[in-house]
């Protein structure tokens, strides 16, 4: 049975009893950490693999190994320059809206073509059978990666990349996510990009409509992030939305302005704190031990409005609670139901000092009132297999949601007829 989040409404019943019996069949599994798909009208699917690399599946379910990472095998290429590590290594992909024409995707993922290592967006071209790719290019080259290990929870080396790739309604534009490395100068930096929300051309130039602060790098499109993993866009307005998980408390979605700050601040010594572990107080205080989730964010708030008076506002906080959410994605067609236009986004799960674990798919439904985006019901999706850590949802074309989760497969979630 569904279990409801928010006050319940009559609609929100009837999509319950739409979709509580959701057909379910495994796609892929004994994967190692998959962390993105992108489809094609015809349903073949391109999927990353955290520390292997980038495969596609074949609308007859045969799996194509097309570009591994340093030390994988049976990958039709290996760049020996990519390489996985902690939570850095092959992240998330998409296609080229003109593919049938140009043949690109892209990919994003860690690399020491550079000294240091960067994470970079690459451009890639598939061949006409699905066997390989070819003619690589850099079009992002510079968004930061953690070299050196530090005093902080999860606090090895190649921590909060972001990675989330997608292109933007008009099709013209790449939306990249990336974090802030446990790095507190990142996030309000003009000139790092990470913490960003980068929107660029297919060659990697910058949009031109971007609208960042004087100063700033123009590829940036908004700024001040923790470490974003989901975005999306809403189907009637086009306006980009993210999903962050937050340190220790405050997951937020967040509806994105153009040039706008998205307020998370971590330096010491600013904001009324003192000194934080080499640095950072991204999860103070008390960062290693359980309290109050609101002391938490009195203390290192996720979006800084006392600091960043004009920061955007999140329209959710999975009621102060950090689960680990980390994708979002829109449902569309008449077989969802009530749920055709509501959004949906994974959560991984921390289990913290108390937290609730929340391996779970949540549904929104939005209210969209003269382009002001409001959550109005949240709805725990009753899922037909076992939860998991959910780190990609992708909507196919078939209607379906595609799931990718940690443990090693992706699942194909579709409402009955």
């Amino acid at each position: 049975m569904l279990t409801t989040i928010a006050l319940a409404s009559p609609g929100l019943a009837q999509v319950g009893t739409n979709t509580s019996s959701l057909e379910h069949e495994v796609v892929l599994s004994d994967l190692d950490s998959p962390w993105d798909m992108a489809f094609l009208p015809d349903g073949t699917m391109f999927f990353t693999e955290k520390c292997d690399g980038l495969s596609v599946r074949m609308p007859s379910g045969d799996v194509n190994a097309l570009l591994g990472m340093e030390e994988t095998e049976d990958y039709a290429t290996t760049a020996s320059d990519l390489f996985c590590d902690g939570q850095a290594g092959m992240n998330g992909v998409a296609i080229d809206p003109n593919f049938e024409e140009n043949r690109r995707i892209y990919v994003y993922s860690a690399s020491n073509q550079s000294d240091p290592p960067t994470n970079r967006l690459m451009r890639l071209e598939v061949n006409e059978d699905f066997t390989d790719v070819s003619d690589r290019t850099d079009i992002i080259d510079d968004v930061p990666y953690k070299t050196e290990a530090t005093d902080h929870p999860f606090g090895g080396t190649g921590t909060h990349n972001g990675g989330r790739v997608r292109f933007g309604p008009e099709g013209e534009y790449i939306y990249l996510t990336t974090g802030d490395n446990h790095q507190a100068e990142i996030p309000q930096s003009p000139t790092i990009m990470g913490s960003k929300v980068i929107r660029v051309d297919t060659d990697g130039n910058a949009a031109p409509e971007n609208a960042p602060p004087e100063g700033f790098d123009p590829r940036t499109f908004t700024y001040g992030h923790r470490n974003v993993q989901g975005i999306t866009f809403h189907p009637e307005t086009g306006q980009p939305i993210i999903a962050e998980h937050g340190p220790w408390h405050s997951d937020e979605i967040t509806v994105l302005s153009n040039g706008g700050n998205g307020g998370w601040d971590p330096r010491d010594n600013m904001a009324g704190r003192g000194d934080c572990p080499d640095g950072y107080c991204g999860y103070m205080p008390n960062q290693n031990e359980g309290m109050n989730r609101y002391e938490r964010a009195a203390f290192m708030p996720m979006t800084d409005f006392e600091t960043y008076p004009d920061a955007m506002e999140p329209i959710w906080t999975n009621n102060g609670w950090s689960q680990g959410m980390t994708t979002a994605e829109f449902l569309r067609g008449e077989e969802w139901g009530q749920w055709d236009g509501a959004m949906v986004v994974g959560l991984m799960g921390i289990g913290f000092g108390g937290t609730p674990i929340g391996q779970r798919i949540d549904v929104m439904e939005l209210q969209n009132e003269d382009g002001e985006i409001s959550v109005q019901d949240v709805t725990e999706m009753t899922l037909p297999m076992e939860s998991a850590r959910f780190r990609s949802l992708v909507l196919g074309p078939d209607g379906s949601l595609y799931a990718a989760v940690d443990e090693g497969q992706i699942h194909k979630l579709t409402p009955p007829e």
